[in-house]
C-alpha cells in the first residue's frame, strides 16, 4: 500500500494542496464502494495523476487477493462442515449397532 502512504503523506503535509481533497475524497470512494465522478483526477497535475493511478492498481490487488481469501475461507468452512456432519452420522452408526 505504498501509494496510499504516498497520498496520506501529501494530505497530512500539504492539506492545502489543491490535489489533498480530490485524492482523500477518490481513495474513500474506492474503501467505501461509493461513487467518484473520474474527472476529478483528470484535472490534477500529471505526477498526482499517476499517484491516483496507483491508488487504484494497489486497491484492486488487494481486493483481488481478499476475495480469493474469502473464497478459501468459505470452502475450508464448508470441507469442516462435511467433515463434522459425516464424523456425526459414523458415531451415530456406531451407537446405532450396538
Amino acid at each position: 500500500m505504498l501509494a496510499i502512504k504516498k497520498a496520506r503523506k501529501l494530505i497530512e503535509d500539504k492539506p492545502n494542496d489543491e490535489a489533498a481533497p480530490v485524492l482523500a475524497e477518490f481513495v474513500q470512494a474506492l474503501e467505501n464502494d461509493q461513487a467518484f465522478v473520474l474527472g476529478r483526477l483528470y484535472d490534477l497535475d500529471y505526477k498526482r495523476f499517476e499517484l491516483a493511478l496507483e491508488i487504484m492498481a494497489e486497491w484492486r490487488l488487494d481486493r483481488h487477493f481478499s476475495s480469493k481469501a474469502k473464497a478459501r475461507l468459505v470452502q475450508a468452512s464448508q470441507e469442516w462442515m462435511t467433515a463434522a456432519e459425516s464424523a456425526e452420522a459414523a458415531e451415530f452408526a456406531d451407537t446405532s449397532s450396538e
